[in-house]
């Protein structure tokens, strides 16, 4: 009887194990969310000049879902863009609720930026971050919202039974500390548990059926997205798009870039101070260092400019390098046979919990331990310092501002004042931050900045994902993920590996530990919240973790203002297009070369359309193709591949004339035979409506090298 009861103890004990490891459904979705690639500023720089010209990469956003076997369930995206903005979240989610009722919310669907500073703005709602867009762009907010909620949607349809795994590896020589100055005024005790000044852990979730095929794999690395800098005009995905490239060509062979089963993603996370322009600061004419606390180059020898690994500097392949970087450490992780492999499967319920903080109003209290009582905490109203001007050492700014500036300057206070004065309360709240901008005080036209912010945890498992709505810098982040950690712990009983998602559902600027703020470099000039943002944010995110771990509910908060009828934007459409005499739309104006080789690059020019016609979202501009018979012929590249590059110029902006010409590097894998371009567009008649057109190059050989 013993032996029966104990039997039947060690079977349920089974069932249950299995049950627990077992019991997740996954599915993985990409979509297309390449933005009007000419004619509409990029968004990440806030330089005026940088306005887009073409596209070298198309952007992706890149989904995965979880739902456990009690159908909790959970969203996560990670997008091709420089971050988030709460209307477009709002609206991606009002979507999903059209097709799926109630199964998504703004609670489980979390939105992530890569980061990148390559692709077109004016979609975040908020007059600071659009305004250097010339205002709100329709038609990038609509590609982006439909392809944000079409990954999630291909994700839901793919869903299966399947398994999650959990592994990390150390990747070094793709990033760098831009502020170093400043994360050296952390306490020396806790800058010692660490080996560098910047996070060189990459994170990985692999997602696999249960037969364990690779479904796909999402990788989380601190580092900016900036190896294209403000001098780039072509839309592009930067170095943690082209890592995911790299990463699905590997495991979708044969498919053009953006299709395929497998999905890869590169995501942000504690990035603010972190730079993959690894060659360090210079001053851009004498090649002298910069002065290491201000990032400010002597007169006459230029702006201070970080460099990348590429030759002489060179940005495209300076992503390329750090891109790989990535990708190798990816990619380590998920061969099986490497060295790299120490992935640990997830297991674990799938729970999530979300909180809107009304930042400026945030009264809290936090222990001291230099003093060992309890501070009181609060929140400042919206306020850039005088050094988010200076810029970073990734894109330096204008008017000879400086990092590290803590005085005022009575000319700039006027220019502030003219526009809208901060309070007395502002400023000592900011303090030691001279403000430059009072944008928490400015109303007109509309919200200058959040003051409410979307705070929210995803939890997978023995795996937690911090969505953050901002860029934590190194320390800023380290000490989230430990204090998350240990409130799982102190309320779950579970150890835990805790992911920071940076830029994620809303944009707040930046977030600076306390100490890293009294030096007032760029970052703590951008965290506008005041000295105690990012103590806020470890008070909030503790509580959350404590609540989500007792599957206790929590006040939902004051939501974000709806703006979406009050945005401005001085961005014109499209008028019209016109054609010289003599000539056609799609008539090729240059012709390749007959024969080319290895390393080669192709040209072709074309008499185009405005590329704002027609976005071809999930399609191309062009493509190249290869002749294999006579009656076929293969394409090989599209606007999507690395090899490629579309560049549009007006040629006479009275008579709508203009042109675009494309590029193909040939690398050394390409296949020798018989090629060809073909471009296909739209028109915009000068009565009305717009017309497809398109255009074909003659034939032109690849010779064996």
């Amino acid at each position: 009887m013993a032996n029966w009861k104990f039997g039947l103890f060690a079977l349920l004990a089974l069932c249950g194990l299995t049950s627990l490891v077992s019991g997740y459904k996954v599915g993985v979705g990409r979509a297309d969310i390449t933005g009007p690639p000419v004619e509409i500023n990029f968004m990440g720089y806030a330089n005026l000049k940088q306005v887009g010209r073409g596209l070298h990469t198309r952007t992706f956003a890149r989904a995965f879902v979880v739902e456990d076997e009690k159908g909790h369930r959970v969203a996560f995206v990670s997008a091709d863009c420089g971050m988030m903005g709460y209307g477009l979240k709002r609206e991606v989610v009002k979507r999903l609720q059209a097709r799926y009722g109630n199964i998504y919310n703004a609670e489980n669907v979390a939105i992530s930026g890569t980061h990148t500073h390559g692709a077109p703005g004016g979609f975040l709602m908020h007059l600071l971050y659009d305004i250097s867009i010339l205002g709100f762009v329709p038609q990038t907010f609509e590609v982006m919202a439909q392809g944000l909620y079409l990954s999630i949607k291909r994700a839901t349809d793919n869903l299966v039974d399947g398994r999650i795994y959990f592994s990390k590896t150390t990747v070094l020589n793709a990033n760098i500390n831009r502020s170093p100055t400043s994360y050296l005024r952390n306490p020396v005790e806790e800058r010692a548990q660490y080996e560098h000044d910047v996070d060189k852990t990459l994170a990985q979730l692999r997602f696999v059926d249960m037969e364990n095929n690779l479904l796909g794999a999402f990788n989380w690395y601190a580092v900016h997205a900036t190896s294209m800098n403000n001098t780039n005009k072509l839309v592009t995905s930067d170095n943690m798009g082209y890592a995911a490239l790299l990463l699905e060509k590997e495991f979708n062979p044969n498919k053009m870039p953006g299709k395929g089963k497998f999905v890869g993603a590169f995501c942000s996370s504690n990035l603010g101070d972190v730079s993959p322009n690894i060659m360090g600061p210079k001053c851009s004419i004498s090649g002298k260092e910069c002065d290491l606390l201000s990032s400010h180059c002597p007169a006459g020898e230029g702006d201070c400019f970080a460099m990348g690994p590429g030759r002489n500097g060179d940005m495209v392949e300076s992503t390329q390098i750090i891109g790989q970087r990535l990708a190798e450490g990816a990619l380590g992780m998920l061969n099986q046979q490497s060295q790299e492999s120490t992935a640990r499967e997830v297991t674990g319920d799938v729970r999530f919990i979300h909180q809107f903080v009304d930042m400026p109003n945030y009264n809290g209290s936090t222990y001291n331990p230099l003093t060992r009582k309890l501070d009181k905490i609060r929140g400042c109203q919206p306020a850039m310092g005088y050094s988010f001007a200076a810029g970073t050492t990734d894109g330096p700014g204008a008017f000879s501002f400086e990092q590290g500036t803590i005085t005022d300057n009575p000319m700039w206070n006027f220019v502030r004042d003219f526009i809208v004065p901060p309070t007395q309360e502002d400023v000592s709240c900011h303090a030691p931050k001279p403000i430059l901008l009072a944008t928490g005080r400015a109303t007109f036209p509309y919200e200058w900045q959040p003051k409410i912010v979307s705070t929210q945890l995803l939890k997978i498992g023995d795996v937690i994902i911090a969505a953050v709505p901002c860029e934590f810098t190194t320390m800023a982040g380290r000490r989230l993920r430990n204090k998350i950690r240990a409130a799982a712990e102190a309320d779950g009983n579970i150890e835990t590996d805790v992911i920071i998602a940076g830029l994620t559902n809303i944009y707040t600027s930046y977030t600076v530990t306390p100490e890293e703020y009294q030096a007032q470099r760029y970052e703590a000039a951008s965290t506008i919240f005041g000295p105690h943002t990012h103590t806020i944010y470890m008070d909030v995110f503790e509580h959350l973790t404590k609540a989500m771990m007792r599957n206790e509910t929590v006040d939902a908060g004051p939501s974000p203002p709806y703006m979406n009828d009050v945005m401005l934007s001085l961005n014109p459409g499209v008028l019209f297009d016109g054609h010289p005499i003599g000539t056609d739309f799609g008539y090729v104006k240059t012709q390749p070369n007959k024969e080319y080789g290895i390393n080669d690059t192709v040209k072709a020019t074309y008499i185009s359309g405005n590329p704002r016609n027609n976005l071809f979202t999930e399609k191309t501009y062009f493509t190249i193709e290869r002749k294999i018979n006579e009656d076929r012929w293969k394409v090989t590249y599209t606007d999507a591949s690395w090899e490629t590059k579309m560049v549009w110029h007006r040629t006479n902006t009275i008579l709508g004339f203009s042109e675009l010409d494309i590029f193909w590097i040939i690398g050394p894998h390409t296949l020798p035979g018989e090629y060809r371009i073909r471009h296909t567009g739209e028109y915009k008649y000068i009565l009305g409506g717009k017309y497809p057109y398109e255009g074909l190059t003659h034939s032109f050989f690849v010779k064996e090298d």
